[in-house]
């Protein structure tokens, strides 16, 4: 009679829905497509996941780092994990046992896959694979998580110092700049950091709101300088792709706060996004809509700099898209930065009678600029907007490498390594 076979341990990679702020960077950078997400949580897929731990470090609150041990006939499917609440107890050796698994098995690593092109056979361009895990050896050191899930305090109570609309007018959209006073609670932040909001209120199922999280748009010394606050740039959706209404959670709750009012916050989160110190240093900001937040406040502490003399000639560069000018937040006080001070590239999509242009169109035309800035191993770049842009700046700057004489093998290996080529899109 034949033993039964034995059954192998899996070491499965899972994410603890209660510490997770649902920020999307997971799932942005892992490079074999295993992370998803529906309303409710974010979750790693058995079948796909590698253990390449590219998503541990980025990940802002520690909730991506946790395992268990299963049966592989038993991992945790992706719609069990899209169930949760919480993440499920280890395995007990009894269960394990039932389970077919001998003592003292050992755990299975799943191998490392790469995906090929369909037509060519060639490994597909994995534009998150270029960014940077690691700041800038010039950032400042970064505080994180003081208030959250793991901190001994869940919250802390902001109140509204202002509110108002840096867009026109629209029939789809609506964005705006919130001013948040943290009175005399310390709440240190950096420019690239991001905070999370808990909307009030139960969701459909009688739970307390998942927390929301949002780009800081304002410089370390905050909004106002010298005082304990910063801001945030939110745009809510009024309706949908068929002209229906749409009315957010949380987006709608910020978007409608008036001066006075309490907010519950998290964080701060983030300790790779973040600007270089070193004033000679050049920053590209690419961004669209509201992934100008950390460009704006990382802009707003050079011209601080640069108002107090210690700014020392660092080029900024600003590539920005929007759909058109009337969509674009911050348009107006933009356009009033001097030109010896930022260099400034608009590209607008949809505007009438125009041909559709995109940062990455606009990138090409500077393509002299970037490819002395790529080579200049004072130069950060910084990415952050809709994930569907993401790949197509990552592949002009290989392209503007290229076309320079540029190894992109060896420059993309540099951003990456020294903390000079950062990604952050959802």
């Amino acid at each position: 009679m034949n033993a039964p076979a034995e059954v192998l341990l899996i070491k499965q990679h899972l994410i603890d829905p209660e510490i997770c702020i649902r920020c999307n960077t997971c799932e942005a950078i892992c490079p074999v497509k295993a992370i998803t997400h529906d309303s409710n949580n974010y979750v790693v897929d058995a079948a796909l996941c590698n253990n390449c731990m590219d998503c541990i470090s980025p990940c802002p609150t520690g909730s991506i780092d946790n395992w268990r041990m299963v049966p592989r006939p038993r991992a945790y499917s992706v719609q069990e994990q899209l169930g949760w609440d919480e993440l499920p107890a280890e395995l007990s050796a009894e269960q394990l046992a039932e389970a077919g698994v001998t003592p003292g098995a050992a755990a299975a690593e799943a191998p490392v896959a790469s995906q090929p092109d369909a037509a060519s056979g060639e490994p597909l361009f994995q534009s998150s694979s270029y960014g940077a895990q690691l700041p800038p050896w010039s950032a400042a050191h970064a505080y994180t998580n003081l208030y959250g899930p793991r901190a001994a305090e869940k919250y802390i109570v902001a109140t509204v110092g202002g509110n108002v609309r840096v867009t026109e007018v629209g029939r789809e959209y609506d964005t705006h700049h919130v001013v948040l006073d943290f009175g005399s609670t310390p709440f240190p932040v950096l420019e690239g950091q991001s905070i999370g909001i808990l909307p009030p209120g139960l969701d459909d199922k009688g739970r307390p709101h998942h927390p929301r999280q949002y780009s800081i748009a304002s410089p370390r010394n905050g909004e106002r300088p010298g005082y304990n606050n910063l801001s945030l740039t939110i745009k809510r959706v009024l309706q949908d792709h068929q002209g229906q209404p749409v009315r957010g959670v949380a987006s709608n709750y910020m978007c409608d706060l008036k001066v006075g009012d309490k907010v519950q916050v998290i964080g701060p989160f983030g300790a790779s996004f973040l600007m270089p110190n070193h004033p000679r240093s050049h920053i590209v900001m690419i961004c669209t809509g509201t992934g100008s937040a950390p460009m704006r406040a990382m802009t707003e502490w050079r011209r601080r700099l640069r108002a107090s003399g210690k700014f020392e000639g660092g080029k900024l560069m600003l590539f920005f898209g929007a759909r058109t000018k009337e969509e674009l937040p911050y348009f107006g006080p933009l356009q009033n930065l001097p030109k010896d001070f930022i260099d400034i590239n608009f590209a607008f999509s949809r505007t009438p009678g125009q041909p559709r242009k995109y940062v990455q169109d606009s990138m090409r035309e500077r393509a002299a600029d970037l490819a002395r800035l790529l080579a200049d191993p004072d130069s950060h770049f910084y990415v952050c907007g809709l994930k569907s842009m993401e790949e197509g700046v990552v592949l002009a700057l290989r392209e503007i490498a290229v076309n320079a004489g540029l190894d992109w093998d060896d420059i993309g290996a540099l951003l990456k390594r020294n903390g000079r080529l950062h990604l952050e899109t959802y």
